[in-house]
């Protein structure tokens, strides 16, 4: 039963004067002055985007996220946390709407927290996810919007699924979630691969993060690192973001008169009438930078 039924409430009629408010003659009071009646019909479309990202490796799960908030032109905070602990062995980023997000892992912290006192031990990463993806997709179509990476540990080693709110559930090594997702695959798919080391990972975590946040004017503030291992998360670091770019900025690589200089120069393999060809992905004659 709903509650307007049980304490016969009534909505109150929003084209008329407010009894609190002065009368018309003094100033006149807007139209739809009820807060959801007035931003459906007069409040903009409010532009909203972070940087999320979440990749598994030998050494268990990395998730990275920047802190801003941001509502249209506006940032709405500089230090947001995104990356939610739920337990021990699990924790996962946030990306859509902030209280959404937050609304969301509380449920799913108060469902899990059951199902321990029921069953004993606590579901698997992959039973966690299915969780809420069922619990979200009820809500389907009511502009809802939740978008994570779950990343944990349980009894088969490191695990990483990306929810959505309409219901979507999906395994994988690589999730990168928000506005500047773009720019931070574009970086992930250059250096990933599953036996990195720890530090390799944490580097590469920062160095997507950072170039996304440059990118994005919806992302930035700084870098916060999780590291989920066999014996539970770790928070790794906080680095500022423009401070962080700056650094890479400054590390050496191939400039401009380098990449003439090797375009410039000929092909002597296919100077004696032989064609070159071009060495196998595997071959260990292959130089690193072209791998």
């Amino acid at each position: 039963m709903a509650l307007q039924d049980v304490c016969k409430w009534q909505a109150p009629d929003t084209q008329e004067a407010s009894p609190h408010l002065p009368q018309a003659g003094v100033w006149a009071v807007p139209q739809g002055w009820d807060p959801q009646t007035f931003l459906q019909i007069h409040g903009p479309r409010l532009a909203h985007g972070t940087t999320t990202l979440a990749f598994r490796f030998r050494h268990g799960v990395i998730a990275a996220a920047d802190t801003r908030s941001s509502c249209g032109d506006y940032v709405a905070c500089p230090a947001s946390r995104k990356v939610i602990p739920v337990h021990q062995h699990l924790l996962g980023t946030t990306s859509g709407t902030s209280a959404d997000c937050v609304t969301w892992y509380r449920v799913l912290q108060r469902e899990l927290r059951l199902r321990a006192l029921r069953e004993g031990q606590l579901p698997s990463v992959a039973g966690t996810a299915r969780l809420l993806s069922v619990m979200m997709s009820r809500y389907r179509g009511l502009d809802l919007c939740v978008a994570t990476a779950l990343c944990g540990w349980d009894r088969s080693g490191p695990a990483l699924f990306y929810v959505y709110s309409d219901g979507t559930c999906l395994q994988g090594d690589i999730f990168s979630v928000g506005s500047g997702s773009p720019y931070a695959y574009g970086v992930l798919d250059g250096g990933y691969h599953y036996d990195m080391s720890t530090q390799e990972a944490y580097a590469l975590a920062r160095r997507a993060v950072a170039h996304a946040t440059h990118r994005d004017a919806y992302s930035g503030g700084s870098v916060d690192l999780f590291h989920v291992r066999e014996s539970g998360w770790e928070y790794v670091s906080c680095n500022d973001a423009w401070v962080l770019y700056s650094e890479l900025r400054k590390l050496p690589g191939p400039g401009p008169e380098q990449e003439r200089e090797e375009e410039a120069t000929p092909d002597r393999a296919g100077e004696g009438g032989e064609p070159s060809v071009a060495p196998a992905p595997g071959d260990s004659r292959m130089p690193a930078e072209a791998l």
